[in-house]
């Protein structure tokens, strides 16, 4: 252990070895739900690194472990090689480079098939789905109760609470226009729709 704390601390992994404190430091506190994984994301994210738009917390803290690890590696080789004191030096800088070039290349390789896990357009928010109609799935709709089918713009499907404030008779199956959101009560006020009331209907 003793040997393993004087290579963390020597030259070269002692340059990432405090690096890798702060990124441990950062999950943990994403773990325990004090931050966002993102906290730090630009307008570019991870395509500013040239990294497939990946989080750039994610790239980042890749990077400095990768870094950490192979520089503490090559900084054993050399503490074994026994080197006089400016050859040592010298080569330590030289792994220091040869590490981040490394660990530049292994990042990019890794996250790179991550990236669809990533998309550069936030999910759908409730808010989009005003002005759009939905499918009624109860076979009433009143100020208390009631439930509909909206689709997504990518064509997933989600069931949400819709309500109205007067007597129009809704049934199952039948359409509606979601034409308001309730951010406390979590719910679409719906209203009846008349398809050729559509401006984009044929017979409009």
């Amino acid at each position: 252990m003793g040997d393993f704390m004087t290579a963390v601390l020597s030259f070269p992994a002692l340059v990432f070895t405090f690096a890798l404190v702060v990124v441990v430091m950062f999950w943990l506190c994403v773990l325990a739900g004090a931050v966002e994984h993102d906290a730090f994301e630009g307008d570019a994210g991870g395509d500013a690194l040239g990294l497939g738009g990946v989080p750039v917390t994610v790239t980042v803290s890749l990077l400095v472990a990768f870094a950490w690890a192979l520089s503490l590696a090559g900084g054993v080789v050399l503490d074994d090689a026994g080197l006089p004191d400016p050859a040592a030096a010298a080569a330590g800088t030289g792994v220091l480079l040869a590490a981040v070039a490394a660990a530049w290349t292994a990042t990019r390789i890794l996250v790179r098939p991550l990236g669809h896990l990533f998309p550069d357009e936030p999910g759908p928010s409730r808010r989009d789905f005003v002005g759009t109609t939905c499918i009624i799935r109860t076979g009433r709709v009143d100020a208390h109760f009631g439930q509909a089918e909206v689709t997504a713009r990518d064509g997933a499907t989600a069931i949400v609470q819709v309500r109205q404030d007067g007597t129009d008779v809704f049934e199952a199956g039948g359409t509606g226009l979601l034409y308001a959101y309730d951010e406390d009560g979590e719910f679409f006020w719906v209203a009846p729709f008349d398809a050729a009331l559509d401006p984009g209907h044929p017979s409009a």
